[in-house]
C-alpha cells in the first residue's frame, strides 16, 4: 500500500485553491478537509497544520475572496476622475467579481453575519463599507454627489448595485442583457447621487 506524504510545497495555498473548485463545482456542502486532502495527494491529517476544521477552511476562504474583492474594488475606484466614472467601474468591478465567483461571494457574505465571524472578517466587511463610503464623500467634496448623510446615499447605491450582482451571477438575468442592465442600474444610482 502506498502512503501519501505528508508534505507539500504550499499546502495551504493548494488546499485554498481546491476547496475554491470544490465550491464553485459542488458547493459548501461537498467541502471536506479529508477529500481535499486525497485531491491534492497529501496524507488525510495534512490539512490540520494550516485549519482547524472545515469552518476555519471556510473562513480562509472567505477572507481571501475579500481580499480579492476588496483589490478589484479599489483598483475600480480610482479609474477616472470623475465620480460617474468611478462609480461605474466599481459597479462593473462588482458585478464582474460577482459573476466569475458566485459561490465565494455568496460564502463571504454569509460568512461575515456568523455569530462566530472572526475579528478578520468582520474587518473586511467594514472596509468594504469604507471603500463605498469614502466614493461618496469623495463625490460630495467635489460637488458631484448631492449632500446630505453620507449612508443615506451609499446605502441604496450599494443595494441596487449588489441586488444587480446577485441577479447576474446566479442566472437570473440572461448574459446578454447583463451589460445592458448594469449600465441602466448605474445610470439608475448615478440620478440618485445627483447634486
Amino acid at each position: 500500500m502506498k502512503t501519501r506524504p505528508y508534505h507539500h510545497g504550499d499546502l495551504r495555498t493548494a488546499l485554498l485553491t481546491r476547496a475554491e473548485q470544490t465550491l464553485r463545482d459542488k458547493g459548501p456542502a461537498a467541502l471536506s478537509l479529508r477529500e481535499l486532502a486525497r485531491d491534492i495527494g497529501v496524507s488525510h491529517a495534512a490539512p490540520s497544520r494550516h485549519f482547524k476544521d472545515k469552518q476555519a477552511l471556510l473562513d480562509a476562504l472567505a477572507l481571501d475572496g475579500f481580499d480579492r474583492f476588496l483589490g478589484a474594488l479599489t483598483a475600480a475606484r480610482e479609474s477616472g476622475d470623475a465620480f460617474a466614472d468611478r462609480l461605474g467601474a466599481v459597479a462593473r468591478a462588482y458585478v464582474g467579481f460577482a459573476t466569475d465567483n458566485a459561490a465565494l461571494l455568496e460564502l463571504m457574505y454569509s460568512a461575515k453575519h456568523e455569530p462566530g465571524a472572526s475579528k478578520e472578517l468582520i474587518a473586511c466587511s467594514q472596509r468594504l463599507a469604507a471603500l463605498a463610503t469614502g466614493l461618496v464623500e469623495e463625490g460630495q467634496r467635489r460637488d458631484e454627489v448631492r449632500p446630505g448623510p453620507v449612508e443615506d446615499i451609499m446605502l441604496p447605491v450599494m443595494a441596487a448595485i449588489h441586488g444587480f450582482a446577485t441577479l447576474a451571477a446566479n442566472g437570473t438575468l440572461p448574459a446578454e442583457e447583463v451589460e445592458r442592465g448594469l449600465g441602466a442600474t448605474i445610470a439608475f444610482a448615478l440620478r440618485g447621487c445627483a447634486a
